[in-house]
């Protein structure tokens, strides 16, 4: 069991203690999602996946905190803001613009990247030491900046 799953088990045992259940709710949505792909693709999810079902189940939230604020349902906003909230004690730190940016440099020299053409090889150097620290869509705006 990774390290990741193993805080994540460890943490909703602590919500259903403090009974909080918000908390309690999407870990277990989040555990759902894991078992779902450990069965449906018949492996065992790594840090690295948990990190991608986070950033998804995370993606998915703020999309509806939008749409329920546009029709005027704050308290299900709410409530999809805590699950958030719940959902980013999991994520690791978030990266900062320097840090973003020397990274980004660097994927550029060591894939040899010079046109828009080179766009897939610096993506993927970037996609596994950035998934779930930076919005990979802003990420890929500033490679693009760069390479255009």
């Amino acid at each position: 069991m990774s390290d990741l799953l193993s805080k994540i088990k460890g943490s909703m045992k602590d919500a259903m203690r403090s009974k909080e259940k918000v908390r309690l709710s999407a870990i277990r949505m989040l555990l759902a999602a894991i078992k779902q792909i450990e069965v449906d693709q018949r492996i065992e999810v790594t840090d690295t996946g948990i990190l991608a079902i986070l950033d998804k189940m995370i993606k998915q939230r703020r999309d509806s905190i939008s749409q329920f604020e546009s029709a005027g349902r704050t308290e299900l906003a709410d409530i999809e803001k805590q699950e958030i909230t719940a959902l980013q004690d999991f994520m690791p730190q978030p990266l900062n613009d320097e840090e973003i940016s020397a990274m980004i440099d660097s994927a550029l020299v060591e894939s040899a990247a010079e046109t828009m053409r080179d766009m897939g090889k610096v993506m993927a150097i970037l996609k596994p030491q950035m998934q779930g620290r930076a919005d990979m869509g802003a990420i890929s705006g500033k490679i693009k900046a760069k390479l255009g």
